[in-house]
C-alpha cells in the first residue's frame, strides 16, 4: 500500500503537520477498523486511521450480559429473505428503506467477513449460524459470542488492519472538519499527547478497559514514527475523502452508559455544514455506573431487589413495592426488563417500561441513588406460578423456577457464570454475592446522526461517509444487534464506493486557504483561555462538562418537556455563544487543553439536538421510541392504577403519524439550525432479473455513480 506523505503547513510560530492520504478514517471502532481494511481490500489507494484513544470506544469496551449481533436467519428450517429483513428494519418507523434493504442485503456477507476474520460466533456440528429472538425482531436473526460481541469484533478487525501496514494515529482529538463549497477537504485535530509543562505529570480521562488486556502497542510505521517527533499540538489531514466513525455524541449526557474516553465527534459535522438526520431519536436503558454497563437480560432475569438511598447511603428503601404492592405482578415486570430492556414508550402504559420511569424519578427527580441487590429476593412472597406466563416458562427451563428458595445471585450464577464474573474483573471491581449494584437510566445509543444516503455517503457534503453510530441510519425504532450490523454494513458500501469513484489523491490547490483559518481559530481560542488562566481565573473546563452533560440529563433525557428543552436549549445558546470569553485552560494541563475542544463540541451538539427536539414538538410530534414528552392532555403511566406519579410523567403516545417522515437539519455554525421533513425513501424495488443485473454489473460493478 502507499505510504502517505508528510508536509507542515506554518501559521505564525505554529509549524503544523500535514498528512495527505487519499481516505482518512476518524475512529477505532468496530465500524472504522472495517472500513479501513475494506478500504485497503478494494484497492481504495492508500489509508490513514486517526483516533482519539485507540483502545477507547463503545464496541471495544461496552456491552451487555449477551450483547447482540443481528442479521439475516443463516440456520433452521424458518424461512427469512433479505426483503422480509429490511421490511423489519423498516418498519421501525423514520427509516429510509434504500439503507433498510442494504443492511439486510449485506448482513451475511458482514457477518461471514467477521467470522473469516476471527470473531467466534457459535454453530451448530452441521455449521449452521443458530439465531435467536431480540427486541422488535419477528425472526431468529440474533447472535451473539457473550458480553464482547463488538469488543472481539473490534479486535479481529484491528488485527487484519495492522497486518496491511495501515498507519493508526493515537492521541488526537477531531476539532473541525474542513469542508469547502459541499466538498471534504480533511480535517484538522489536537495532538493530546503533546504540550504541558515538560516533566510533568499529565492527567487524562479515564478509559474503560476490559479485563486482562495489555496495554496498546504503540502503532510502528515510518508516518507514525515521524509525526512522533513533531513538536505542535496540532495535526491537519488532506484528505479526498473521510469516513467518520466517531460514534454517536456520547458526550452529550452525564447519565450514559457509554464508556468513558468515548465522546463521538458529531459537533465537528453539524457545525460544518453536514446535515443532521432523526437526532431526536435516542436510546435509554438501565445501566450500572460504575462501571458503565448495560444491566439488561439475565441481570433483569434473575429479578434482583431495586433500593433507593439517600446520596450518603443511608434510608434504604425498596421504591418499586411503594408503587407496585404484588410482588409477582412487580417480579413479572422486572423479568420482562430482561427481554424488553431499552425503555420503550409504548410498554410504559401498562409494562415494564414503568421500571424505568420509576428509578428515574428516583434518582433524576428526587435525587437519590438507586441500586440492584442480588443478594435478596424483593419484599413479599414470590411465587412462580403467580408470575408473567413467559417468565414462568423461562425460569423453569433455566431451572431456578423456585423464587422462594433461591435468591437473585444464586439464579443469576446458574444460569449466567460469566455475567456475575464480569463484574468481579471490572475496574472497580464489584462483588454480586456482597455489594449492591449502582444504576441509572442512561443514554446508551443515539438512533439519529449524520445523514447519509445508501452507500453511507453524506447528505450534502462530498467524500464525508459518516459509519456505524456516527451515521443516521436507523429509524425510532430498531432491533437489538442492528446498530453492530449496520456499522459493518456502512463501513463496507462506504469502501465500495469510494474505490470505484473516489480513489484518486487529495487536491492540493487551495488546502491552504482552507485549514489556514481553522488552524488560526484553534490557536486563538487556545491562547485567549490559557491568557485569562494565567491572570488568575481558574481553570474551569472540568465543572463546565459536569454542568452541561447534567443539564442535558435533566432536561432532555428520558423524560422531555417543552419547558425544559426550551431551558435546556437558552442555557445552552449562552454557553455557546460566550464560549471564547469565558473558558479557562491551565495549559500545563494536557486534559485541560483537550476538554476546551471537547466541551466545544458537546456544546455544538447539543445546540443542534435541542434545537431538533424543539422542532419536533413543534411538527406536532408525541411519545414515541425512548422518549416520554410531557403533555398535560395526556395520560399517565398504568392508568386505571394511582402509582402516585406526578404531572411530568403525563403523556400522550404517538400513532405512527410521523413514521413515514423524517426530520433533518442543516447548519452553518451561526444563527440558528434550519429544519425540513421529507418523506422517507421507499424500499428499493430493484430489477432482480438475472439477465439484467448482469449485465448492469458489468459496467459498473454493482456501485453506480452518485445521483443527483
Amino acid at each position: 500500500m502507499a505510504e502517505p506523505t508528510l508536509d507542515h503547513l506554518t501559521i505564525g510560530d505554529e509549524r503544523v503537520p500535514v498528512v495527505s492520504t487519499t481516505s482518512l478514517v476518524i475512529g477505532t471502532g468496530s465500524a472504522g477498523y472495517c472500513a479501513a481494511e475494506r478500504l485497503a481490500g478494494f484497492g481504495a489507494g492508500d489509508v490513514v486511521m486517526v483516533a482519539d484513544k485507540i483502545r477507547a470506544g463503545a464496541s471495544r469496551n461496552a456491552g451487555s450480559d449477551k450483547q447482540t449481533y443481528y442479521k439475516l436467519t443463516l440456520s433452521g428450517s424458518e424461512p427469512d429473505s433479505v426483503r422480509s429483513m429490511a421490511e423489519t428494519l423498516f418498519s421501525g418507523g423514520s427509516m429510509d428503506g434504500d439503507n433498510a434493504l442494504a443492511e439486510a442485503a449485506l448482513s451475511a456477507r458482514c457477518f461471514y467477513h467477521l467470522i473469516e476474520a476471527g470473531v467466534p460466533f457459535p454453530a451448530n456440528h452441521s455449521g449452521e449460524f443458530v439465531g435467536y429472538k431480540t427486541d422488535h425482531d419477528p425472526r431468529q436473526r440474533a447472535t451473539s459470542v457473550g458480553p464482547f460481541t463488538s469488543k472481539s469484533m473490534v479486535e479481529s478487525l484491528e488485527s487484519r488492519v495492522r497486518g496491511q501496514d495501515i498507519p493508526v494515529i493515537g492521541n488526537c482529538r477531531l476539532v473541525d472538519l474542513l469542508i469547502d463549497d459541499g466538498e471534504i477537504r480533511g480535517a484538522l485535530f489536537l495532538r493530546t499527547d503533546v504540550g504541558g509543562a515538560r516533566n510533568a505529570p499529565q492527567e487524562e480521562d479515564p478509559v474503560e478497559t476490559n479485563v486482562g488486556e495489555a496495554p496498546a502497542p504503540e502503532p510502528q510505521g515510518t508516518l507514525v514514527e515521524r509525526l512522533a517527533q513533531e513538536t505542535s499540538r496540532f495535526l491537519l489531514v488532506h484528505a479526498r475523502n473521510v469516513v467518520q466513525a466517531t460514534g454517536g455524541p456520547a458526550g452529550m449526557y452525564a447519565d450514559s452508559v457509554f464508556p468513558h474516553g468515548q465522546w463521538g465527534g458529531a459537533g465537528a459535522a453539524l457545525r460544518n455544514g453536514a446535515r443532521g438526520h432523526n437526532l431526536t431519536e435516542w436510546q435509554f436503558g438501565m445501566a450500572s455506573i460504575k462501571p458503565r454497563w448495560n444491566v439488561s437480560g439475565t441481570y433483569m432475569q434473575v429479578v434482583p431487589r431495586f433500593v433507593s438511598t439517600n446520596v450518603d447511603g443511608g434510608d434504604e428503601r425498596e421504591f418499586l413495592a411503594d408503587v407496585i404492592s404484588d410482588p409477582n405482578q412487580l417480579a413479572s415486570l422486572v423479568f420482562l426488563k430482561g427481554y424488553q430492556w431499552p425503555f420503550d414508550i409504548r410498554k410504559a402504559r401498562d409494562g415494564s417500561s414503568l421500571v424505568d420511569l420509576l428509578v428515574y424519578r428516583e434518582t433524576v427527580m428526587r435525587g437519590r441513588r438507586v441500586f440492584l441487590d442480588f443478594r435478596s429476593n424483593p419484599v413479599g412472597d414470590l411465587d412462580a406460578s403467580s408470575i408473567d406466563e413467559q417468565a414462568r416458562n423461562y425460569l423453569e427451563r433455566a431451572g431456578v423456577a423456585d423464587l422462594a428458595g433461591t435468591t437473585p445471585i444464586q439464579r443469576l450464577r446458574h444460569m449466567n457464570e460469566p455475567s456475575y464474573q464480569f463484574y468481579l474483573g471490572r475496574n472497580p471491581g464489584v462483588d454480586l454475592e456482597r455489594d449492591m449494584l449502582e444504576i441509572a437510566v442512561c443514554a446508551q445509543h443515539n438512533n439519529g446522526g449524520i445523514a447519509v444516503d445508501d452507500w453511507w455517503h453524506s447528505a450534502v457534503v462530498e467524500g464525508l461517509f459518516p459509519v456505524g453510530e456516527a451515521a443516521g441510519a436507523h429509524g425510532v425504532y430498531r432491533p437489538g444487534g442492528a446498530a453492530l450490523n449496520s456499522g459493518q454494513v456502512g463501513a463496507t458500501r462506504a469502501a465500495q464506493y469510494i474505490a470505484a469513484h473516489r480513489n484518486d489523491s487529495p487536491m492540493a490547490e487551495g488546502f491552504d486557504a482552507v485549514a489556514g483559518p481553522r488552524v488560526r481559530s484553534a490557536l486563538a481560542l487556545l491562547d485567549a483561555a490559557v491568557a485569562r488562566f494565567r491572570s488568575g481565573a481558574e481553570d474551569n473546563t472540568g465543572s463546565l462538562i459536569t454542568e452541561v452533560t447534567k443539564l442535558m440529563s435533566r432536561n432532555a433525557g428520558l423524560v422531555r418537556s417543552r419547558q425544559s428543552v426550551i431551558e435546556a436549549l437558552e442555557q445552552v445558546t449562552r454557553w455557546l455563544a460566550d464560549y471564547d470569553e469565558m473558558i479557562v485552560v491551565d495549559d500545563s494541563s494536557r486534559r485541560s487543553v483537550n476538554r476546551l475542544f471537547l466541551v466545544h463540541d458537546i456544546l455544538t451538539s447539543q445546540f443542534v439536538y435541542l434545537h431538533a427536539m424543539k422542532d419536533y414538538l413543534d411538527r406536532g410530534g408525541n411519545s414515541r421510541g425512548s422518549v416520554l414528552y410531557t403533555d398535560p392532555s395526556g395520560d399517565l403511566p398504568w392508568p386505571e392504577q394511582d402509582l402516585g406519579l406526578t404531572e411530568e410523567f403525563r403523556f400522550v403516545l404517538d400513532s405512527g403519524a410521523l413514521d413515514g417522515v423524517t426530520q433533518e437539519v442543516d447548519w452553518d455554525g451561526t444563527g440558528e439550525p434550519q429544519f425540513s421533513w421529507r418523506d422517507v425513501r421507499p424500499i428499493p424495488s430493484d430489477d432482480d432479473f438475472f439477465e439484467n443485473v448482469w449485465r448492469t454489473f458489468r459496467s459498473d460493478r454493482g456501485v453506480p455513480a452518485r445521483r443527483s
